[in-house]
This record gives structure tokens, C-alpha cells and sequence, in this order.
């Protein structure tokens, strides 16, 4: 059952039967955040490098067209807020990896 507040996912995949969702993050009150994501798909993290780039392009274009905010004003806070975060966490990551069941892995 799908949570009140989750996202649809996009109109363009809808006959993609072989695309696999990578991640997602819940916001919940209080500044936490709860992850969900896979790394079989991406063995090489330096391509999430690139997918965490492309992501930043995709809410520079969001806040652009919402909010009519320049894109590259956007992406520049994204990256100083990257950089400091990274110099100096507000947060440090807790969890496990949780593994679905066999019967729940998606055949491709």
C-alpha cells in the first residue's frame, strides 16, 4: 500500500518494465531522514557521483519551474551546502542494509 505522501513515480515509466528505483528519501519531523536504496544496480560508486549531480540538476530545474529561481543559482547553493556539510556534518548516517526477500526481488 503506497504511503499518503509518497511521490508518483514519473509518467515515463510507466512501460518501462525493466527500470529499477535506486533510492528514496523520507523527510520526517524534526530534520531526520529515512533512506532506502540499492547498490546492486550501481557497483561503482563513483557513478553515484554522477547520478547525485544529475539529481541536483533535476531540483535546480524544479525550483525553476515552481519557484522561478535561476538554475544555476540553485545548483550554487546545492554545491556550498554539499561542501559544507561535508567539511562539517550536521548529521552522521545510521542504519543496516536490509536485504527484500527472494520472492520480492524484481526479475529482469
Amino acid at each position: 500500500m503506497p504511503h499518503p505522501r509518497e511521490l508518483p513515480m514519473p509518467r515515463t515509466l510507466t512501460n518501462e518494465p525493466k527500470a529499477i528505483e535506486l533510492a528514496r528519501i523520507w523527510a520526517v519531523a524534526g530534520g531526520g531522514q529515512h533512506v532506502s536504496l540499492t547498490t546492486n544496480v550501481i557497483p561503482d560508486p563513483a557513478a553515484w557521483g554522477i547520478l547525485l549531480v544529475n539529481l541536483a540538476k533535476h531540483v535546480a530545474n524544479a525550483y525553476h519551474q515552481t519557484k522561478g529561481i535561476d538554475p544555476n543559482l540553485t545548483l550554487n547553493r546545492l554545491k556550498a551546502a554539499f561542501e559544507s556539510e561535508w567539511t562539517s556534518p550536521t548529521d552522521k548516517p545510521v542504519g543496516e542494509v536490509v536485504n527484500k526477500p527472494q520472492s520480492e526481488n524484481p526479475q529482469g
